[in-house]
């Protein structure tokens, strides 16, 4: 007898392989048949004329915090994804002495842009070192499997102290202390290491993540602990990242193939399109296909689509933000608001004149981002379209109208009862199309990441990415070549899952677990993103919700069925186990 057979879908396995029509039978959380099966089960699912795929592996995530409060994991939950990744780019909660907690808090606020004020309320501290904090995730269920890294600025501070925080260099001691803590952590289940040298990531004082200026050799003692361990990788968010420094990013690539061939270690970075220089991005790929050459295993984590901020008045993130008559509005009911500013064109005018100008809460970070960015942003249509043709950015439109940009962006905002958006895309977007990113999700050294499922959780909501792989590269694009169906899935499932050593998950074979979406692929799309306030504190966050889903199931287990949760939590967290032999260590 099976638990559930899901019957006469088109498999789609996760290996590459074309689609086939099959059934798949599942007892308990494993896969045990696929073919053609006529064995009795206590629940039939009928896929005829849907996809029958792997779930989503999303190895980029920063639920750190958020696993900690919530069983769910949205909005990663509504879009088919069975398994997260967490604790990249260096943050997380964990190791931690007690007197660190809200320090950990305001790292996390200022490089991944979650409320702090959230995370103090929500975060239920039962741990201080990183297996403690893995065996306090393992006392919970979920409705997705999680795994977790072991992050640099948490290492350095438990470790370190003040001088950790502060990024003074590292006392061949206090790397020893390091190195030891990352050895306990890799063999109690974390599935990697992760660290920040991106002049970007700043904690919310504005001072650089701990870590960001670590030494070479305190680099290489953690790499080797890692590398003890048989399993695990290096995750690196590398200096360059935003094109502050076009030298840095081959530089990091020469110390990252350098790591992964002395000490026989897979190392991943993150790569994007930069606005200094749009082609770089070929540059990194061809010094990672040298490496792998020459034995190396280091891998880009790329981005299926633009890094984009949903802009509104609702979440007071947006050019007018600093406008001081913006702000004497501030104590007014939403609605009322909205109200005044519709009914009164001289109040907009002035809006208008003072937006994008002066300082701002966040520094020139986000001055410069709003300041003179009218050609990246445009109106949210519904469905968003996230390839939008530049003839229709602010800029373009104020042109063609001719009218001040800052007036077609108030305007814009002020759609929709004051609900109307607009996407920033901030990177990834030079040429005002999005085929960079299919050049690099086309070749097949490179693994999808940069979704950040969990952060920036105010004016971004990529943790829809794996949703948009399907509906944008596999059937909707209008403006270049799509990716084959088979590409994409793979993409996201065998490929990810492989690259952080997640055995057993990624495919739909027998022998695997039963981690599995039935999805209608003609009705598979986007809801509107929307602002709601259920984080602990009533602080607000995007969220996106799907159509399409018929069923995502983890662990043999149906966790949402047409858009609705089951309820069930059959999820849980992972632990790593040794998946590669230890590869010889040079002197």
């Amino acid at each position: 007898m099976l638990d559930l057979l899901i019957k006469g879908g088109t498999l789609i396995d996760g290996t590459g392989a074309p689609a086939r029509v099959a059934d798949v039978g599942i007892r308990g959380d494993e896969i045990v048949e696929i073919g053609t099966i006529d064995a009795p089960a206590r629940r039939v699912i009928d896929a005829r004329g849907l996809l029958v795929t792997p779930g989503w592996v999303d190895i980029h995530t920063h639920y750190d915090g958020q696993v900690t409060w919530d069983s769910q994991l949205a909005p990663s939950f509504w879009h088919g994804v069975t398994t997260i990744v967490m604790g990249n780019c260096g943050v997380g909660f964990a190791p931690v002495h007690k007197d660190k907690r809200e320090w950990l808090i305001g790292v996390m606020e200022g490089v991944e842009d979650i409320p702090g004020a959230a995370l103090s309320e929500g975060i239920q501290w039962e741990w201080e070192s990183f297996p403690e904090y893995l065996d306090a995730l393992d006392r919970r269920p979920y409705a997705l499997n999680i795994a977790a890294q072991i992050p640099h600025a948490a290492l350095r501070a438990y470790v370190m102290g003040e001088r950790g925080a502060e990024n003074e260099e590292a006392t061949g001691e206090e790397i020893a202390r390091m190195a030891e803590a990352v050895r306990e952590g890799m063999e109690a289940g974390a599935f990697g290491f992760s660290t920040t040298r991106s002049i970007m990531h700043r904690a919310i004082d504005g001072a650089r993540v701990p870590g960001a200026t670590a030494g070479l050799p305190e680099l290489e003692a953690i790499a080797r602990a890692v590398g003890d361990s048989g399993r695990g990788i290096f995750e690196v968010a590398p200096n360059g990242l935003s094109g502050d420094d076009l030298l840095a990013p081959q530089q990091e690539i020469a110390w990252m193939k350098d790591i992964s061939q002395r000490i026989g270690i897979p190392v991943t970075f993150l790569c994007l399109q930069v606005s200094s220089a749009p082609d770089l991005w070929r540059d990194l790929l061809a010094e990672c296909r040298s490496a792998r050459a020459d034995g190396a295993d280091v891998t880009p984590q790329v981005y299926s689509r633009a890094v984009g901020a949903i802009l509104t008045l609702e979440n007071k993130i947006n050019p007018f933000f600093e406008s001081p008559t913006m702000r004497s509005l501030d104590h007014l009911p939403f609605a009322e608001r909205v109200a005044r500013l519709k009914a009164d064109p001289d109040l907009r005018a002035k809006i208008v004149e003072e937006g994008a100008q002066g300082q701002t809460r966040k520094g020139d970070h986000y001055k410069k981002l709003f300041g003179d960015a009218w050609k990246d942003m445009y109106p949210v249509t519904t469905p968003i379209d996230y390839e939008p043709d530049p003839a229709n950015s602010i800029s373009a439109i104020a042109q063609r109208e001719g009218r001040d940009p800052r007036a077609v962006a108030l305007d814009a905002l002020l759609e929709d009862g004051g609900r109307g958006a607009i996407l920033h895309q901030m990177a990834g977007y030079n040429y005002g199309d999005l085929e960079a990113q299919r050049e690099m999700l086309s070749d097949p050294d490179t693994v999808l990441g940069g979704g950040d499922g969990g952060a920036h959780v105010a004016v971004i909501c990529d943790a829809g990415v794996p949703t948009f792989m399907l509906t944008h590269w596999a059937r909707d694009r209008t403006r270049g070549a799509r990716l084959p169906l088979e590409t994409v899935v793979k993409k996201q499932t065998s490929d990810t899952a492989r690259t952080y050593g997640l055995t057993g998950r990624g495919q739909v074979s027998v022998g695997y677990k039963a981690d599995i979406n039935v999805i209608d692929f003609d009705r598979l799309g986007f809801l509107q993103p929307h602002l709601t306030s259920d984080l602990p504190t009533g602080a607000p966050r995007l969220m996106q919700k799907t159509t399409g889903y018929v069923a995502t199931i983890v662990n043999g287990v149906v966790i949402q069925e047409n858009g609705e949760d089951s309820g069930a939590r059959p999820g849980g967290l992972l632990r790593s186990a040794p998946v590669r032999r230890q590869a010889p260590v040079a002197a």
